[in-house]
Order: structure tokens, then C-alpha cells, then sequence
């Protein structure tokens, strides 16, 4: 007798399949860019059909293939040969088979194979109890706990197919098909019609797992069940026939749901998003997918809303020989509010923005790298919720890089929209050049580094400048006996500069004089580290005492423009730089001696670092900064940085700046980061008490940021955030805040388990801007593992 088949196809089938379907709704097409596996079903049967037509030389193992001499018709020897049987085409492929005994009956001329029945051809395998071939009228029937598995990974498990020789027609019932990317199909049949096409009854699918993790059967979060499924293998598509959408036990109608099953995505209509907010009202945005090949696509959408007339939004997207590029566009119209007239009304204007960026390698070495961003005024990214950026930027950059050198020829402009910035002030650089070249020392060992860079800066309301320079840098690097790691540097560089229009910029400290001005540059430094290795609490300790001296003579700094080197603050970043300016434009002068300490402790599990420092200048000239930035007197304010880390569950960082004279701190930062990816808050804090007014970079600050999730009942949790500004009107007096102002807060519920994803967010904002009104917003989000709704 042969094996009693196992039930676990069934149980699965049931697992997916036992409940009841909702009432067919209207009918309207959908489509989703999932590789749903009903293809793999029809890859199977061939494999099928062809294990029984091949044939294979004679073994003399007792797993032999089918093709063998004709046994006693009663008796089930280990090696066996079908009479007549048809040889192989040239170059096919033989199927190997396996079974543990073989039965061939004369008199009806049926070949039965009982018992762990395998065929193998290439990456395929069937694994069946039992499998007959009845060779008068071609038809096939393998059952008993069947197990297919293609050449991608993909496993069915059946329990009965039914097919011919040819494989004209073919039936399949209780299907459970397992994809190697997770989602499994399953149906209570199946067969091919004459047309070669595969037709699922009663089918369903879904990317969730369907058994607990002691193998218990669990219902899945959601599937996708159908009347009836058509694949249809020429189009490489799959249609479906009473589709619904069934999650967490609501079901959904997707009347003639319709995919491609090749990963390549169809044409049709997407799923639709829902968004309130106080600006616009309800929105509902629709959209369409047009694949035009392989290397193209274009999705055109429309958002509808209440209270403001619809927009139109079109991306294009293109693969090259050479990189890919994309094209984004909205427009509509809709009243505009001037920025700074809140209660101001204007007539529907077209509104609009354009993202559009793209990189190609033109060569191993060459690339050209381009981005463009334009709104038609100031509020309209905000207010449709496109975007929160405050400045669009666009640019374009041909670069050339190799192991020795580097080229850059690039520009780029900045659109504002802030509300209190004048566009005409706002920069506008064409061209930036920018080549450096390094070279090994042939004498003393060291690297030379060369630079050539020029920059051209023009405003429409405010002042030009052009600056070209060249740049020679020489670095040695030793150890010495004891330890010490000692860096040499030298350094030369020539700038001309040429401007107009200075009274324009309203800081003098950034004017410089006009007209043609240079500027000779050297410097001179030397760098020692001594880093000190020993053990301490159960780990490695290394402490790093450090010391440098930077030498450079008196430069003519305020006679040029400062375009690129304003927001000057002492910080651990910048404390051992040569030039602790930020831009090329600014360089620190005299004689200074840097000195500070690094630890840092390593133990299983932990780390903990520290830094601290200060500088101290020979000359008593003043500097280009007034007090408040730690870097105008002889003695520079005291900074540093601590980090404390202890697995992925612990991050803490502080960083500071102490006043010199009264350790007021001038700088108080610090970032936590505390939890696991599940239940973590985040906080962030800054205050910078400079007590600086005259100069706009370097106004102070105190903000407040904090973020967090706290995770329940396994797959749901809570999360929300905030920013606050904490500056009040002694700090900053431009601020009208009494010290605690909300800006944006979020709160929202989330569910998030192995297949399915989904939130209810709700978003306050707090400052308006003309038309982009304050207010709450509500948004839902939505996806599906393998099918990608939102």
C-alpha cells in the first residue's frame, strides 16, 4: 500500500482559505506591482510533463530511472524500462528518477512508482508517494504529500496532479504554493486550457506567515482571495475575478485586480491616498502608472480637495546607458497670500514646483551630477505638504576623479523661502572650479598636496565677488621610539579677489574693500599625539594627550569679501584645525598653541570618550570676531565632547563651551538616544549663549527637540515628537517667544507586523506662513510586504 498522504497541504489551504468571502462589488481595475506566484505553478507542470516523456540510460543502483527493460508485471524490482518509450530530443535535458519500488502492469500498460518518488532536471524537483504513467492514454497522475521545487526557490505542496504527455490539458487540486520571498498561494484548483493558459479556483494569496513560531496554525494579517486567478504566460500576467482585500478580518472589494509576474510592473491605476489638513481641506490623490519599457516610466496623479481647486503631478523616470534621471512637476491654482500679509487675499494664480535631478558616468573617471528645484512662491511646498525645506537649492557638477587627482567645474543657485530673506541678496555662484592634485615627496617622504579653486558670486540686489587662489600643502607624518605621532605641515597660498557693490551687504565684517585685492597666505604647523595604552574597570583604556603649534603672519583678512566662512563658533570639531574658519575666506593669523586630551575606555559591551581643549594666540592684536564666538582674546573659551555608548541600546553625547574667564557655558549641546528599534526616545537640546546681536550667523539659540515609541501588545506601539523653541526675547529679541514656543508635534498609533504596515498620524503645526496656514493635519499610511499599497 502506499503511504497515507500527509494533511499539510490541505491545513494550509484551509488556514488561508476558511472564511467567508465578502458580497462581489462593482468592478473597477487596480493594479499592483507584486510577482504574485501563479506563474511558478505553471513552471512546474512542464517539469512534470517532461519527467514522464524522458528517458535515461540503465542504472545499477536500486534507484533507477524510469525508462528501464519491462519487469514481471507483478513483481516491483529496484531497476525497471518501459518498453517503447520514445528517446529524448537532442539536447533536452533528462529527467532523473528515484523510487524506492516500480510496478508495470501489462495488461492495462500502466508504470506505477511507489514510495519517496523523486525527479530531478537541473535546479527542479517533484518528491510525490506515488506517481502513475498510464502510456495508452498519456495521462499522469502524481499524489501523495507533492513537493515541487523550482529553479528560484519557489516550493508547491499538492496533493493530486493530474496532467497529459503533452501537456494540452492538466488538473491540480488543493494547491499550497511557498515562495522563497515569503508569500504563499494556495487554491482548491487548478488546470491549463487549450490556449496554455493556468486557472486558478477559488484561490488565495498572501505575504504573511500562516503558522506561529511552534507551528501552530495563526490566520494571516491580510490576503488577497479571488473566485478565480488567469495566468497568462505569453503576457506574463495575472488577472484576477472577485478579488477582495481582507486585513485584520475587513474586507476590502479590488474588483479585476490585475499584476504582471515577470518583477517588470504593469500599466494601471494605484491605489488611492486620504489626507485633512486645515489648508486644503480633505485631500484624495489618485494616481496612474505608465510603464513605457523597460527603462522608462511615468506616473501621472491628481489630488482633489475641498476647499482649494485640484492639482496635477507628473514624475518621468529614465535608465541610460550612462545613469538615470527624474522629472517632478506639480501645478495648480489657488489663492496666494503674501508672505508677511497673513490676512491678505488674492485671485487663483498658478502655482507650481519642479524637482528634477540626474547623474551620469560619462567614464570610470568622469560624472556630471545635476539638480534643479524651483517653486513659484514661498508657501506652496508647505502648504500642499510637498515638502518643509525653507531654501531650494540647484546645481550642476562635472566632476573628474582619479587616484591622484580631482576636477570639479560646477554652479549653483538658492531660491529662498524664508519669509524675512530677500531673494536679491541671495547668491547666485557660476562658475566653481576646483582642482587639487597629490604627489609624493621624493626627498623627505612627506604627501604634496596642490589646489587651484575659483569662485564667481553674483546678486541681483547686492554685492559680486570673484576669488581665484592657488594652494601648495606639504604633510610628514612619523612615529617616533616612544610612541608619539608627530605631523609636519606647510603651507602656501595666493588669493585674488575682486568685488563691487560692498555697501550692499548689510555686515561690514563681510564686505571687505572693493575692487582688486590679494592676499599671500602662509602657514607652518607642527602636531604631536601620544597615545597611552593601558587596562582599567575590565577593559582598554587609551589616553592621548595632544599638542599643536600653527604659525601663520599677519594677513590683510577684512580687505577681502567674506562669501563662504561666517558661521565661526570654537567647538571639538574645529579646535585642532589649521584654519578654524568653516570657508576659504577667513584665516586665522599669529602664532597659537593648541593643547587637549582624548580618552576613551573599551570594555565588552561599553564605550566612553572624552575630549577637551583650548588654544592660547602670542599676539594681543584683535581678532576678526567680537567676544562670544571662544576665539577673540589670547586665551580661547575651554571645549570638549563626551560620549557614552553601551551596546545598540545606549547613546549619549554632550558637547560644550566653557567661557575662560567665568566658565559660563557659552555652548550646551547634548543628544540621547535610548531603547531599542521597538521602544527608543530620542531628545536633542541646544543652547548657544554667545550673547552676540550684531551679526546675523551667529544670533543665539535654545531648542528643544524629543522623539520617541514605546511599543504593546506586540506588533502595535505609540510614537510622537516634538521641536520647541526655548529661545525668549532676551536671547534673541527678533523672537516674540516668552521661552517655550511648540513649532511641530506629532502623535500618532502604528501597527507593524512581518507583512503588514500601518499608522494613524496626527501632525500640529504651529507657525504659519501666508497661505501655508497653522493647524493639525491627519495622515494614514499603509503597506503591504510584495504589493506595496499605501
Amino acid at each position: 500500500m502506499p503511504p497515507k498522504p500527509r494533511p499539510q497541504p490541505q491545513a494550509n489551504f484551509t488556514c488561508l482559505r476558511n472564511r467567508p468571502r465578502p458580497p462581489h462589488r462593482h468592478r473597477a481595475r487596480l493594479c499592483a506591482g507584486a510577482s504574485l506566484a501563479a506563474a511558478v505553478l505553471a513552471l512546474s507542470w512542464p517539469a512534470l510533463a517532461a519527467a514522464q516523456t524522458s528517458t535515461e540510460p540503465p542504472a545499477t543502483t536500486t534507484k533507477e530511472m524510469l525508462k528501464q527493460p519491462t519487469p514481471d508485471p507483478a513483481a516491483a524490482v529496484p531497476a525497471i524500462s518501459v518498453p517503447d518509450a520514445p528517446p529524448p530530443p537532442a539536447g533536452e535535458e533528462q529527467v532523473q528518477f528515484e523510487a524506492d519500488s516500480i510496478q508495470y502492469q501489462n495488461d492495462s500498460d500502466v508504470v506505477t512508482a511507489l514510495g519517496n518518488v523523486i525527479l530531478v532536471q537541473k535546479e527542479q524537483s517533484v518528491r510525490a508517494d506515488t506517481v502513475t504513467w498510464n502510456r495508452k492514454t498519456g495521462q499522469i497522475i502524481a499524489t501523495g504529500n507533492i513537493r515541487f521545487v523550482d529553479e528560484d526557490g519557489n516550493l508547491l505542496l499538492t496533493d493530486r496532479v493530474e496532467l497529459t504527455d503533452e501537456l494540452k490539458a492538466g488538473a491540480i487540486s488543493n494547491m499550497l504554493l511557498v515562495l522563497r520571498e515569503g508569500g504563499r498561494l494556495a487554491a482548491r484548483s487548478g488546470q491549463r486550457d487549450d490556449n496554455g493558459r493556468v486557472i486558478l479556483t477559488d484561490a488565495a494569496y498572501t505575504a504573511c506567515s500562516v503558522e506561529t513560531s511552534t507551528g501552530c496554525p495563526k490566520n494571516p494579517s491580510w490576503r488577497i482571495t479571488a473566485v478565480r486567478v488567469i495566468y497568462d504566460p505569453v503576457k506574463k500576467k495575472v488577472r484576477y475575478k472577485g478579488a477582495h482585500l481582507e486585513i485584520l478580518g475587513i474586507a476590502l472589494p479590488l474588483p479585476l485586480l490585475a499584476h504582471k509576474t515577470d518583477s517588470s510592473g504593469g500599466s494601471g491605476v494605484l491605489v488611492p491616498s486620504l489626507r485633512l489638513s486645515r489648508s486644503n481641506g480633505v485631500e484624495l490623490e489618485q494616481g496612474y502608472y505608465v510603464r513605457l519599457d523597460e527603462s522608462r516610466d511615468l506616473t501621472l496623479s491628481a489630488h482633489l480637495y475641498t476647499k482649494v481647486l485640484p492639482m496635477i503631478a507628473a514624475q518621468y523616470r529614465q535608465l541610460t546607458d550612462l545613469g538615470a534621471f527624474q522629472i517632478t512637476g506639480y501645478a495648480t491654482r489657488s489663492p496666494l497670500i503674501p508672505v508677511g500679509q497673513p490676512g491678505g487675499t488674492s485671485q487663483n494664480d498658478f502655482r507650481g514646483y519642479l524637482d528634477a535631478n540626474g547623474r551620469f558616468q560619462l567614464s570610470p573617471q568622469w560624472s556630471f551630477t545635476s539638480s534643479t528645484r524651483l517653486a513659484t512662491d514661498r508657501t506652496f511646498l508647505r502648504r500642499y505638504d510637498i515638502s518643509r525645506d525653507d531654501r531650494l537649492r540647484s546645481s550642476a557638477n562635472l566632476e573628474r576623479i582619479d587616484s591622484d587627482s580631482y576636477f570639479s567645474l560646477a554652479g549653483w543657485t538658492t531660491q529662498t523661502l524664508r519669509s524675512g530673506d530677500p531673494q536679491g541678496q541671495v547668491p547666485v555662484a557660476l562658475p566653481v572650479i576646483d582642482y587639487r592634485r597629490r604627489l609624493n615627496d621624493p626627498l623627505l617622504g612627506g604627501r604634496i598636496q596642490l589646489q587651484a579653486n575659483t569662485l564667481g558670486i553674483v546678486r541681483g540686489d547686492g554685492q559680486d565677488t570673484q576669488r581665484a587662489f592657488a594652494k601648495a600643502q606639504w604633510d610628514l607624518r612619523r612615529i617616533t621610539g616612544l610612541g608619539q605621532e608627530v605631523t609636519l605641515t606647510a603651507l602656501v597660498r595666493g588669493d585674488v579677489y575682486h568685488s563691487d557693490e560692498n555697501d550692499l551687504t548689510p555686515t561690514v565684517l563681510y564686505r571687505g574693500e572693493p575692487g582688486w585685492q590679494t592676499r599671500g597666505i602662509a602657514t607652518a604647523a607642527v602636531d604631536i599625539k601620544w597615545p597611552l595604552v593601558g587596562a582599567l574597570f575590565g577593559g582598554t583604556q587609551v589616553l592621548t594627550p595632544r599638542f599643536q603649534i600653527v604659525a601663520s603672519p599677519h594677513l590683510r583678512n577684512l580687505t577681502v569679501p567674506n562669501e563662504d566662512a561666517r558661521a565661526i563658533d570654537l567647538e571639538d570639531s574645529n579646535l585642532f584645525a589649521l584654519n578654524r574658519f568653516p570657508g576659504y575666506d577667513r584665516v586665522e593669523d599669529g602664532v597659537r598653541f593648541t593643547y587637549g586630551l582624548d580618552w576613551q575606555l573599551e570594555r565588552p559591551g561599553w564605550r566612553v570618550s572624552t575630549t577637551i581643549g583650548q588654544s592660547y594666540r602670542l599676539t594681543n592684536r584683535p581678532q576678526l570676531l567680537p567676544d562670544g564666538t571662544g576665539l577673540t582674546a589670547k586665551t580661547s573659551d575651554i571645549v570638549g565632547r563626551t560620549e557614552v555608548r553601551f551596546r545598540d541600546l545606549v547613546k549619549l553625547t554632550h558637547r560644550f563651551r566653557l567661557d575662560k574667564d567665568s566658565l559660563a557655558v557659552r555652548r550646551n549641546e547634548f543628544d540621547a538616544a535610548i531603547g531599542s528599534n521597538r521602544t527608543y526616545i530620542e531628545a536633542g537640546y541646544l543652547r548657544l549663549n554667545r550673547n552676540i546681536t550684531a551679526i546675523e550667523d551667529l544670533q543665539d539659540r535654545e531648542e528643544l527637540r524629543l522623539a520617541g515609541r514605546l511599543a504593546f501588545k506586540r506588533f502595535w506601539s505609540v510614537f510622537g515628537s516634538g521641536v520647541f523653541n526655548l529661545t525668549d526675547r532676551q536671547e534673541d529679541p527678533s523672537f516674540n517667544s516668552d521661552g517655550f514656543d511648540p513649532l511641530r508635534t506629532r502623535l500618532g498609533v502604528a501597527y507593524s507586523d512581518d507583512c503588514l504596515e500601518m499608522s494613524f498620524t496626527w501632525r500640529r503645526d504651529y507657525v504659519g506662513t501666508g497661505d501655508a496656514r497653522k493647524g493639525n493635519t491627519f495622515l494614514v499610511t499603509f503597506g503591504l510586504k510584495n504589493l506595496g499599497f499605501r
